[in-house]
C-alpha cells in the first residue's frame, strides 16, 4: 500500500491563510469572470485601446486583475508583497513584467533594472531569484537569424556581442549577490540561441551551486531529450545544471506557425504525452539531485505530489537546497502554502511594473489561464469551499 503523504492541496485553511475576507471575495468576482474566453478577449482588445485613448482605467485595473497577480508597481511595492509572504515561509521570483521597448537604448536600459532587483534580493532570504527573459536583451530578428544559423553581417555580430554582455552582466550579478537567475523559454523558432546563451552562463557560473536556470517546455516533444542531453553536457563540462521544468506558454502559436509554414508542429500530440514527459523530468532531475538545481514551475497538483512522494521515497528533506516548487501569483494558493505549511521551498512569480507597461503580460496570463482546462473551475471551487468554511 503507498505510503499516505502528511500533505494535502484541498486544505483551503491553509491555502487562503494570506487572505482576508475581502480578498477572498475579491478574488471569487475575479475568478468568476476571467474564467469567460469572451470576457478575456473582450478585454485584450478593449484594454490597450482605453490606455491609447487615455481613458480613465488604471484605478479599475490595479484594484481587480493587477492587484491579484501582480507585486506592485516599483520594486518597492512588489518587496512589500514579498514581506507578506515570507510570513508564511512563502518565498519569491522577482519578475519585471515590462515586455522591452524596442532598441539598443532599451536594452541596455533594462539591465541596470534587474541589476538594481538583484542586489535588493540579496538584502533578503524570502527573494531567492529572478525571472530574465533573453528577448528583453535582444531583438527578436537577430535573435531567429541566429537560431536560423545564418552568417550574421559585422553590425549584427557587434550586435550580439552587446546582448551576450547583457545577459553576462546579470548572471555575474546574480553568482556574486548569490540570487539564482532564471532564463525563461522563448517560441522555438528563437530557443537555440537563448540555449546556448544560458548553458555558456551556466558554465560560467554554476560551479559549486546552480545560480543560472535554464528553462525546459515540456510541451514541446525534444525537451525531455534536451534535458538529458544537457545534464551530461554539464556534468562533462563540470559544472551544475539548473532546470527549471515548466509546461509551456505558447501552444496556439506554435502550432499556427507550423501549420502556415508547413513544417512538423514541434509540440505534444496531446496533453497526457506533455504530462509523461513532465513527470519524467521531475523524476529524472531528483534522480540526479546532488547534479542538478531543480525549479518546479507547474500549477498541476499531480505533478507536485509526484516531486513530493519521490522526495520523501528517497529520502531529501523538505527543504533541500536543490529543489524548489513555484506557482504564478494569485493562482494555485492551495499547492503554494500547503508546500510551504509542509516545510518545502516554494516561491511565488511576482511581476512588478507600471499598470500599463504590464497589462500584455497580465493578458497573456488571462489567456493562458483560460486556456488550461479546468483551471478556472479548480480556483472558483476552492475559494468558494473556503468562503463557506469562514460562514461570508
Amino acid at each position: 500500500m503507498e505510503k499516505q503523504l502528511p500533505l494535502s492541496f484541498d486544505n483551503t485553511a491553509i491555502a487562503f491563510e494570506a487572505k482576508t475576507d475581502n480578498a477572498l471575495k475579491k478574488a471569487n468576482f475575479l475568478f468568476s469572470n476571467i474564467g469567460k474566453p469572451w470576457v478575456v478577449k473582450f478585454g485584450s482588445v478593449m484594454t490597450p485601446l482605453a490606455f491609447k485613448l487615455r481613458l480613465p482605467i488604471k484605478g479599475i485595473i490595479k484594484s481587480t486583475i493587477f492587484s491579484q497577480f501582480c507585486g506592485g508597481e516599483t520594486l518597492e511595492e512588489a518587496a512589500t508583497t514579498a514581506l507578506q509572504l515570507g510570513n508564511y515561509h512563502v518565498g519569491v521570483v522577482l519578475d519585471y513584467g515590462v515586455e522591452a521597448m524596442e532598441g539598443e537604448h532599451s536594452y541596455d536600459d533594462a539591465v541596470p533594472e534587474f541589476i538594481r532587483a538583484i542586489q535588493y534580493a540579496a538584502t533578503r532570504p524570502d527573494i531567492p531569484f529572478i525571472a530574465i527573459k533573453i528577448t528583453g536583451f535582444a531583438r527578436f530578428e537577430l535573435l531567429e537569424k541566429v537560431h536560423r544559423g545564418d552568417t550574421l553581417t559585422v553590425t549584427e555580430q557587434e550586435e550580439y556581442a552587446r546582448v551576450r554582455a547583457r545577459v553576462h552582466a546579470i548572471t555575474a550579478a546574480g553568482a556574486k549577490h548569490n540570487v539564482a537567475i532564471l532564463v525563461d523559454a522563448e517560441e522555438s523558432w528563437i530557443q537555440q540561441p537563448v540555449d546556448d546563451l544560458t548553458n555558456e552562463m551556466m558554465s560560467l557560473f554554476n560551479k559549486g551551486k546552480v545560480v543560472v536556470f535554464n528553462t525546459f517546455q515540456m510541451y514541446c516533444h525534444d525537451r525531455f531529450s534536451f534535458l538529458q542531453a544537457s545534464l551530461q553536457t554539464a556534468t562533462k563540462a563540470g559544472y551544475l545544471l539548473g532546470a527549471k521544468l515548466v509546461r509551456g506558454a505558447y501552444m496556439e502559436k506554435e502550432n499556427k506557425r507550423a501549420a502556415e509554414n508547413n513544417y512538423p508542429t514541434p509540440i505534444q500530440p496531446s496533453k497526457s504525452a506533455t504530462d509523461k514527459d513532465y513527470d519524467a523530468a521531475v523524476k529524472f532531475c531528483l534522480d540526479n539531485i546532488d547534479k542538478v538545481g531543480l525549479f518546479i514551475g507547474t500549477h498541476n497538483e499531480n505533478s507536485c505530489m509526484l516531486a513530493a512522494r519521490i522526495m520523501d521515497e528517497k529520502g531529501l528533506p523538505h527543504n533541500h537546497p536543490h529543489v524548489s516548487f513555484s506557482q504564478l501569483l494569485g493562482m494555485s494558493d492551495n499547492i503554494t502554502f500547503n508546500l510551504a505549511h509542509a516545510g518545502y521551498k516554494v516561491t511565488k512569480y511576482l511581476p512588478y511594473g507600471p499598470v500599463k507597461d504590464v497589462m500584455p503580460y497580465l493578458l497573456r496570463r488571462a489567456q493562458e489561464n483560460t486556456s488550461i482546462a479546468g483551471q478556472m473551475g479548480r480556483e472558483l471551487g476552492l475559494i468558494r469551499k473556503e468562503l463557506k468554511r469562514r460562514a461570508l
